[in-house]
């Protein structure tokens, strides 16, 4: 296994001891965990374009490890009062539409891309998800940190409206497959 893929599968492992720490009131190692997560994401990509490392296991494994990672994160909120549940329903929904639709493709051999509205939505989304981690650490300032992650959480959630849409929109044709 190479480099990039370990990364990927040291996101997955770290999301039992993220949501461990958090169940334990622990936000701070929470905070860490969540953040040294977030960035194997960047890393993992990186390297492997970089070094020529891209594999048919990152690619259907990597934004997996990115939706564990963060919905577990939103489950939590949820639980916690942070968030509501019907928010996490339309984030999952556009998850299982555009999941159906590359199935769909997928079966036909066509690779439908991710597009760059559902980078932003997932960047939004661990932004929005750190905040709310850092304000529940540092409880002097967590109501204006919480504040803030409820904007940005606010801005992925029509993110993720929008990039389902412009999704579903651009492989219509997979609709008539």
């Amino acid at each position: 296994m190479n480099l990039p893929n370990k990364l990927t599968v040291g996101r997955m492992i770290a999301v039992p001891f993220f949501i461990a720490a958090y169940m334990m009131g622990y936000y701070p190692v929470a905070l860490v965990l969540f953040c040294l997560a977030s960035a194997t994401d960047a890393l993992d990509g990186s390297i492997a374009r970089k070094r020529g490392l891209v594999t048919n296991f990152g690619k259907i494994m990597d934004p997996l490890a990115d939706k564990i990672l963060v919905y577990s994160a939103l489950c939590l909120f949820i639980e916690s009062g942070l968030i509501k549940s019907w928010m996490l329903i339309i984030i999952l929904a556009r998850e299982f539409i555009v999941a159906g639709m590359r199935t769909v493709a997928a079966s036909e051999g066509r690779v439908l891309a991710a597009g760059m509205s559902g980078k932003i939505k997932t960047v939004l989304q661990m932004v929005a998800v750190i905040l709310y981690l850092f304000g529940l650490s540092v409880p002097s300032i967590g109501n204006t940190v919480i504040m803030i992650a409820n904007v940005i959480f606010w801005a992925a959630l029509a993110m993720t409206i929008y990039s389902g849409a412009e999704y579903v929109w651009k492989n219509r044709d997979v609709f008539s497959m």
